[in-house]
């Protein structure tokens, strides 16, 4: 599979945070364990008990579709329930919390794009705002918590739907054109947590109404950050602990001005997205980063089979997301699909058979993934490498799954071997590189010096014998001097060859 070309740097792994605590910290942690932290989380956990029966009341016979006028009680309650977060809050360790800028009226900007996202602690402004956001529907089910997401009237998604994302969007519409009826609503465009070293790509449900929105910037400024939850690192609790811990959580809220879309924005919400999301990154004085959401399983893969240049597959990725085709794609049809790919037997397929294989019509999206493949530019590619590919970003965790699918398309009928240059271009897709050489691979399989294909099981069987599986290969830009377990035989076989 050959890049497009196109640039998209990635600084650092947005997905990923790394606490380190030096000793001063492990010490101070110590004592605020078992002095300050209880005292919190009992303080804490009343406040929001206190809470409930608040926002139980006031969301009794109010309608999921209608906003009723606000009665005395309501706007008492409400006033009540700010005042009871703020001291939950307070009592958690923040404090103060510095607020820049001015929150907009609902008439002038009924969005609110917040980011960047990486901690539940990004809760307190909602708090603070009352504002309506996205929420998945299983965050009802959750004690006490669910009943005060519920109160400020989200928008629910049905995850379990298959028509849920349009089925959000039409709602996040038909809320934002109200006039200002509806609460505002605040979004987080980037859809998960990251460690805030960049702000990935921005969804565009915020953006699709092509109404002016009011970007919101988020800052933790503690040295010691303890608030981040994101994929790789602190677990929840070990995040509520550890913050509670602090003897000062510090933070701002920084409202920027109004963005309003050009014309060509609105037709555009992909573009009005980019172009918020360069604004927030200006303000906040950090790189954009061209991942998303989407994109966390890829970047976060560990296997055997590491894959070792992810570029490639995180473009794949983003094109079959457009195709509409990713989120459905179970191992079932994986199997399917590489079943008929087999019976093709290597033939090559026109941009015109390749619709006509996965049943989609020729999209501009279908052309650049057909374009991915095509590894001569002649117009034809071999079926079983997008195959391949597909069965990687789905299961990047999962690499043996793939080789084994892969196997069974590319191997011979009568003993189930695969050659050494068919197995090269499995692994060329699988790792995300570029000509792989399997020299040192096949001069260590002890049985025969002269052997060119290789099974399944041979090579499963390899990798579990040698966990530094990837130290047999050599490929471009390979860092050579830090592979281990290369025969001694093969590394100086390689530098005599490129002398």
């Amino acid at each position: 599979m050959k890049s497009s070309g196109r640039s998209s740097p990635v600084y650092g792994k947005p997905f990923v945070h790394e606490l380190k605590l030096t000793v001063s910290d492990k010490i101070k942690m110590a004592l605020m364990s078992v002095t300050v932290f209880p005292v919190r989380l009992l303080l804490v956990s009343f406040l929001m008990l206190l809470a409930w029966p608040f926002a139980f009341t006031a969301s009794l016979g109010r309608s999921e579709f209608v906003v009723e006028p606000q009665s005395w009680w309501r706007r008492l309650i409400d006033v009540c329930l700010r005042v009871i977060m703020r001291a939950m809050w307070f009592c958690g360790g923040f404090h103060w919390i510095k607020v820049k800028g001015e929150r907009v009226s609902p008439s002038e900007a009924s969005i609110l794009t917040m980011a960047p996202h990486s901690s539940y602690f990004d809760a307190i402004p909602v708090t603070m705002t009352m504002c309506s956001m996205v929420a998945k529907l299983e965050s009802k089910s959750i004690p006490l918590w669910g009943t005060l997401i519920s109160y400020i009237r989200p928008v629910f998604v049905f995850r379990s739907d298959p028509d849920s994302r349009r089925k959000t969007i039409e709602e996040i519409k038909r809320r934002a054109q109200s006039g200002g009826a509806w609460p505002q609503i605040m979004i987080f465009p980037e859809g998960t947590c990251t460690n805030r070293s960049g702000l990935i790509l921005f969804k565009p449900g915020a953006f699709i109404p092509g109404l002016p929105v009011q970007p919101v910037v988020l800052r933790y400024t503690n040295k010691l950050d303890t608030v981040t939850w994101t994929w790789r690192g602190p677990g929840a609790f070990t995040v509520l602990w550890l913050t509670l811990c602090q003897p000062h959580n510090s933070m701002e809220i920084e409202y920027l001005p109004v963005y309003t879309p050009s014309e060509e924005e609105k037709e555009n919400p992909a573009l009005f997205a980019s172009n918020v999301r360069e604004l927030m990154a200006k303000a906040l004085a950090v790189p954009l980063i061209d991942l998303s959401f989407d994109d966390c399983e890829i970047s976060l893969s560990q296997d055997p089979l590491g894959i070792y240049d992810k570029s490639s597959l995180l473009e794949f990725n983003r094109l079959v997301h457009r195709l509409g085709m990713r989120p459905g794609m179970t191992n079932v049809v994986l199997e399917e699909l590489a079943s008929r790919a087999r019976k093709l037997q290597g033939d090559r397929l026109d941009l015109e058979n390749f619709a006509q294989f996965l049943n989609l019509p020729v999209t501009d999206a279908l052309k650049q993934v057909h374009s991915l493949f095509d590894q001569h530019g002649g117009g034809h590619i071999d079926i079983r490498r997008y195959v391949v590919a597909l069965s990687t970003i789905c299961r990047p965790s999962k690499q043996m799954e793939t080789l084994k699918l892969a196997f069974k398309m590319y191997e011979t009928e009568e003993n189930g071997n695969v050659p050494e240059e068919d197995l090269g271009t499995i692994l060329e897709i699988m790792l995300g590189v570029e000509e792989v050489d399997l020299s040192g691979l096949f001069l260590s399989l002890d049985d025969d010096d002269n052997r060119d294909k290789i099974t399944y099981d041979e090579l499963h069987h390899f990798i579990e014998q040698h966990p530094d599986f990837m130290g047999f290969l050599l490929f471009k830009n390979h860092p050579c001097e830090n592979c281990i377990g290369r025969p001694q035989s093969w590394s100086s076989q390689n530098h005599s060859k490129n002398d």
